[in-house]
């Protein structure tokens, strides 16, 4: 285990009625809050309603429409709201999209260039705007941790940035808000959380216990949990263990003491930024064919781990059938969620892939990956996801 920092120092309001204390929560930074939200479920579900009645002594200006992969333009219209309305503290209501939104809104009020620079080079955030949220999808981890991802469709990149500064004071997280998501989202989001929790597993750390034996406890109340929401959407448990898995897995919890670039993510988010699909359904296709990519004497034993550990699959003295069956295991229960197994059901083709390779492992650092990859590699595991 190598030295690390751990910080995670966001205040969670974890369970029903919690959203009572939003007006305290957010007083601490003042009266001026700039509300954003994404298409507009807040509103169905009646989550804006109970907002606005707690926040009736506040100066609330609202910015809806936030994608679900946010992209620059909506960042610099939140810019520019926050310095026309003094705004004191940004209130995110929604899923990771709406936070890492108004995470870089945040981060791009106190600053004098354009937002993207600071998507591009986070050693420019300095000061940043307060930032609480209400958590209405489990997924992206963004409610508990510094990380924020943007899309320029302009140029088609797909860019994460970071700063310690970026993380949420408090973040209110009832699953009951969950109960009306479509299954897909939930499905997606699941395989969201399962890839941040993978993409820390397999690193070339060794000797960090405790992180894997979390890790491998996330993956199994993802496995265990999802199908139960989709069959049940108004399943408390359900939904309280998955909201609450999606936090662990990306607030530094399972990476701290691990270092190494991800693998997937950087793959995924050229997918996303020429086709703008669904970042988890994007993993979801990407992972297993990843897992199969990288098998071989140097990675197979902690494949067997995965097997044994997370899937609880029985000993086997052939190492290789044994990972590939958890390979197997892995395609199998993201295609039982009813998430799309190939790009081709997305209308994808190969047309962009030698692009798409290239910043991948220029922006991803694929080189100082759990195996580092090429170009060429990452082409090859994108045609295996057709």
């Amino acid at each position: 285990m190598e030295n690390f920092r751990f910080n995670a120092y966001t205040e969670i309001l974890f369970g029903t009625g919690q959203i009572e204390k939003l007006a305290q929560s957010v007083e601490t930074y003042g009266k001026n809050v700039l509300l954003t939200y994404g298409g507009g479920s807040i509103k169905k579900s009646g989550i804006y309603d109970k907002v606005k009645a707690l926040l009736k002594d506040f100066n609330i200006v609202e910015l809806s429409g936030i994608e679900p992969n946010p992209r620059i333009e909506s960042v610099r219209k939140g810019v520019e709201l926050c310095r026309e309305h003094n705004i004191d503290v940004i209130l995110a209501v929604g899923g990771g999209s709406t936070i890492d939104c108004s995470k870089v809104i945040a981060a791009g009020y106190y600053y004098d260039g354009d937002a993207w620079d600071i998507v591009t080079n986070p050693e420019l955030i300095d000061k940043v705007l307060p930032i609480v949220t209400v958590l209405t999808l489990a997924a992206t981890g963004s409610e508990m941790n510094k990380n924020a991802v943007i899309s320029n469709m302009e140029t088609n990149e797909k860019l994460g940035t970071a700063s310690m500064k970026m993380i949420p004071q408090t973040s209110i997280l009832n699953p009951e808000y969950m109960f009306t998501l479509p299954a897909i989202q939930t499905a997606a989001g699941t395989a969201d959380i399962m890839s941040h929790v993978l993409e820390n597993y397999f690193q070339k750390t060794e000797g960090a216990f405790v992180q894997d034996k979390i890790s491998e406890g996330l993956l199994q109340t993802c496995i265990k949990y999802c199908p139960i929401a989709i069959k049940e959407p108004n399943n408390y448990e359900a939904r309280a263990n998955l909201m609450w898995a999606s936090s662990l897995a990306l607030n530094g919890l399972c990476g701290c003491g691990k270092s190494g670039s991800w693998t997937c993510h950087p793959i995924e988010h050229e997918l996303s930024a020429y086709y703008d699909i669904t970042h988890g359904v994007g993993l979801a296709i990407v992972t297993p064919r990843w897992m199969r990519y990288i098998l071989s004497e140097k990675t197979v034993d902690k494949f067997v781990d995965y097997a044994l550990n997370v899937w609880q699959l029985s000993p086997n003295e052939d190492k290789f059938a044994l990972a590939n069956e958890a390979i197997n295991k892995t395609e199998e229960f993201f295609k039982s969620c009813g998430i799309p197994s190939t790009l081709t059901e997305l209308g994808i083709d190969d047309s962009k892939f030698d692009l798409m390779a290239e910043k991948a492992v220029k922006f991803g650092g694929l080189e100082y990956a759990y195996v580092g990859l090429t170009p060429a590699d990452v082409k090859k595991i994108l045609e295996a996801c057709l």
